[in-house]
């Protein structure tokens, strides 16, 4: 950068490097997908497609950010697992951030056709996300441990629900047969 008397204005960023030597996740999560499943006539529970491109954007995240070692996704969310030693962007949480989330996003739109041909995309998604920082091999098992039971308990929760909806229920009869159960 050529140097010039409005480089002060630097000093006003903040210092957001993520402590060295921890495992960081960044969990991604559809920002109001209840509605763009709605809108883009997802199938219920699960819209294979809807996963399918799901799993492909994951995939091209991890081929272009090398430190990913693992990738765990389940309906409009995807968490990514850096290795501890990253060093990615000096382990500056914005500049990661931002990266995965909006490569991530960009390639939902780019690949949209290639698994909904027969579906106009009425509207950008946008995918929000988070880092979280375990310092430990436990702590990370107990995150992927929590995401693998919320994922199971809402999966078993949608299937019962759809089944009642497509048997004839309304959603609002459906919801309170699983809420006394």
């Amino acid at each position: 950068m050529a140097k010039s008397k409005y480089e002060y204005v630097k000093q006003f960023e903040r210092d957001d490097s993520l402590i060295p030597n921890t495992w960081l996740v960044i969990r991604i999560d559809g920002r109001g997908f209840h509605k763009f499943s709605e809108r883009h006539q997802f199938e219920k529970p699960n819209d294979r497609r809807a996963l399918d491109l799901m799993n492909k954007c994951a995939e091209t995240v991890m081929t272009e950010i090398h430190d990913i070692i693992l990738a765990y996704g389940q309906s409009d969310e995807y968490s990514f697992v850096l290795k501890k030693e990253c060093d990615l962007y000096c382990r500056r949480e914005a500049k990661i951030l931002s990266t995965i989330v909006s490569l991530f996003t960009s390639n939902y739109v780019f690949l949209w056709k290639s698994y909904f041909a027969d579906k106009e995309l009425q509207y950008p998604p946008s995918f929000d996300g988070r880092i979280v920082q375990y310092p430990s091999d436990n702590n990370l098992r107990d995150y992927l441990s929590w995401r693998q039971a919320d994922c199971h308990i809402n999966n078993l929760y949608n299937t019962c629900f759809w089944a009642l909806v497509h048997s004839g229920k309304t959603e609002t009869e459906a919801e309170n047969i699983l809420r006394v159960m």
